[in-house]
């Protein structure tokens, strides 16, 4: 076991120093996964990546509390939160872990993010949510089908969102106002804990305070319409709901088409949130080196800071 040696007398430090000069028959699988790709390939797997790990934690958990019945609201609000963090700490390094439409086009509308980037992105992180929504769904199938055999607006709240989570009296109008508003400070903050000229987290906490702030907006603005904040996180996950049995996907508990809600709004207020930062703080604050637009904080970015 551990660290003891092999019959032939070779340790395990022989056999990799065998390996690094070249012994032994070539191993196909870690040559593939070990070559160098195009740079914005590269990217776009992160974003898939980063946005199909917040996927499987935030729709997992509300099918855990929804069709399980294990946990209420403040465990959706930690899951979507956790998951965040743990997409972002993917993603970050190679794509600075946007992970969320609406945050692309804010950089790229003020901060500049190139535009050719934009639809990239956007279509990266959409299919990542789409996917990490199929395995929460085939995962959870059978609890799912349990207490809602119908496939109804009971359980469709496990993967899209509704307004007024399906239950409360609210329109498309108030869950458009409320899309808007909660998309303008989840990016009015971001740039705030990821602005170098300002006062940001160390490097490797940035992800995990911008995990507290969707918990926070989560406990504050999750009534009127779910807080999606995100057009991949509500796209890609009706989606993949609406081909796996559920008709009414794409409408609300009044009938009317809705999926444009959560897409539209997070856009509008991304750019709006982004931009109230930068004329109320961004513009007063000192010009220093700052890193490539849309990119979070380095450990080297520190260094330079502290010097």
């Amino acid at each position: 076991m551990g660290g003891g040696r092999h019959p032939d007398g070779a340790g395990p430090g022989h056999a990799a120093a065998a390996h690094r000069h070249g012994a032994g028959p070539p191993n196909p699988l870690r040559a593939l996964l070990h070559r160098p790709g195009p740079q914005l390939l590269g990217e776009l797997a992160a974003e898939f990546a980063g946005t199909m790990i917040l996927i499987l934690f935030g729709v997992g958990v509300v099918a855990q509390v929804v069709a399980g019945g294990l946990g209420d609201h403040d465990s959706i609000a930690w899951g979507w939160g956790l998951g965040v963090t743990l997409g972002v700490y993917v993603a970050a390094r190679m794509s600075g872990a946007h992970i969320n439409p609406a945050v692309t086009v804010a950089l790229a509308a003020t901060r500049g993010f190139p535009w050719r980037k934009v639809l990239p992105y956007s279509l990266a992180q959409t299919l990542g949510a789409f996917v990490a929504a199929l395995l929460v769904r085939w995962n959870y199938n059978e609890v799912i089908t349990a207490v809602d055999p119908g496939l109804t607006l009971k359980t469709q709240v496990v993967f899209s969102t509704l307004p007024g989570n399906g239950e409360l009296p609210v329109g498309t109008w108030g869950a458009f106002r409320d899309q808007v508003i909660g998309t303008a400070i989840l990016l009015l903050l971001i740039l705030a804990l990821t602005d170098l000229r300002n006062t940001p987290p160390a490097a490797n906490l940035a992800p995990f305070v911008i995990g507290l702030v969707v918990v926070a907006i989560g406990m504050a603005w999750g009534t009127n319409a779910g807080y999606a904040i995100n057009p991949a996180r509500d796209l890609g996950p009706r989606l993949a709901s609406f081909l796996t049995g559920y008709a009414t996907a794409w409408r609300d508990q009044y009938g009317r088409l809705y999926f444009w809600v959560p897409i539209l709004g997070p856009l509008i207020g991304g750019v709006l949130g982004a931009a109230l930062y930068q004329a109320l703080v961004g513009r007063f604050l000192p010009r220093e080196g700052e890193p490539e637009a849309g990119r979070v904080p380095s450990a080297q970015d520190d260094h330079v800071r502290s010097r």
